[in-house]
């Protein structure tokens, strides 16, 4: 594929792996956005070494070489996931209409830039798209000759967006929730009570803030708008961040680093915007409510990095 030049803005989440900052900004500099748009967290006080990290991921920044317009939201404290991540895509969206949303760990794949322009053009008025994943858990298997299908979840790890849902819907202290609980509106989305009870939970801890997230949050929001969102037939995104210094991927997971496959153009699309339930029961039990097969092979995989960071001590 002939190297693409994009028209939408790239956002970028760094923090403190300069690695892995280095790696995906290569991929961002292949594909020379006209803007891009930096988010970056402060250093905990109480991490050794961590403000040295970050300057060192800040520095990164400086590499770009193409024209473009580089705009920063750097954090002077440590305002932790929920609050860095919420409020810097809000920063985001008073600067931009759509943007291309990337985290220092999700490594694209070059044709992952052009699936979501074209999804961000194409769908842009239709109020029934939240977003646009750029992940697919179904291990290769394809259900059909479709470039994309439509799914309730968010995948955060590289992803895109329009401002107009983002400041419309998304509300970090989810304050609606207990209304929406006590209704039980949350029931109409699931397809098993079980379901439903898995992602109330979810939804109550996050509202207490026992949970330090922004994506929860995100998720509610489209799914009381009723609003679907695309999935790519094979999967853009690999996240490399697993590992003793990641905020919520510390283990080994089945989801590691998986790899990524081209996107083919042009885009073959669905005939109708409705939601892939079949393809949608297997995310759920890969990334979410987990069934046996996947807990266990889970835990195999935890007790393997385990046994692994033991030995190499």
């Amino acid at each position: 594929m002939t190297q693409y030049r994009l028209n939408t803005p790239v956002a970028f989440i760094i923090f403190n792996r300069p690695d892995l900052t280095e790696r995906v900004f290569k991929e961002i500099a292949k594909a020379k956005p006209p803007k891009l748009l930096v988010v970056s967290d402060g250093a905990r006080i109480n991490r050794d070494g961590e403000a040295e990290k970050v300057a060192a991921s800040r520095t990164i920044i400086q590499r770009v070489d193409w024209n473009c317009e580089v705009l920063t939201n750097f954090s002077s404290v440590n305002l932790g996931c929920k609050h860095r991540v919420s409020s810097g895509i809000d920063w985001v969206f008073e600067n931009v209409d759509e943007a291309i949303i990337l985290e220092d760990d999700c490594l694209p794949h070059p044709t992952f830039f052009k699936f979501c322009e074209e999804m961000l053009e194409r769908y842009r008025f239709d109020q029934q798209i939240g977003m646009i994943n750029g992940c697919n858990f179904h291990f290769g298997k394809k259900y059909n000759n479709d470039s994309y299908y439509f799914s309730k979840y968010c995948q955060i790890w590289g992803w895109a967006t329009w401002r107009d849902r983002w400041v419309a819907d998304y509300d970090v202290s989810i304050s609606q929730w207990p209304e929406v609980r006590r209704k039980g509106v949350i029931f109409e989305n699931f397809n098993s009570k079980n379901d439903a009870a898995f992602w109330i939970n979810l939804f109550d801890r996050t509202y207490s803030n026992e949970i330090n997230t922004w994506d929860y949050q995100w998720f509610l929001a489209n799914l009381l708008k009723s609003r679907l969102n695309i999935t790519p037939c094979t999967n853009l995104i690999s996240n490399i961040g697993f590992g003793e210094f990641a905020t919520h991927t510390s283990s080994y997971d089945i989801l590691m680093n998986l790899p990524t496959k081209p996107i083919i153009f042009p885009l073959a699309h669905p005939p109708n915007i409705l939601q892939f339930y079949l393809a949608d029961k297997h995310t759920n039990k890969i990334c979410f409510n987990r069934g046996f097969k996947v807990k266990i092979l889970s835990i195999l995989l935890r007790i393997y990095s385990r046994l692994k960071f033991i030995f190499h001590k």
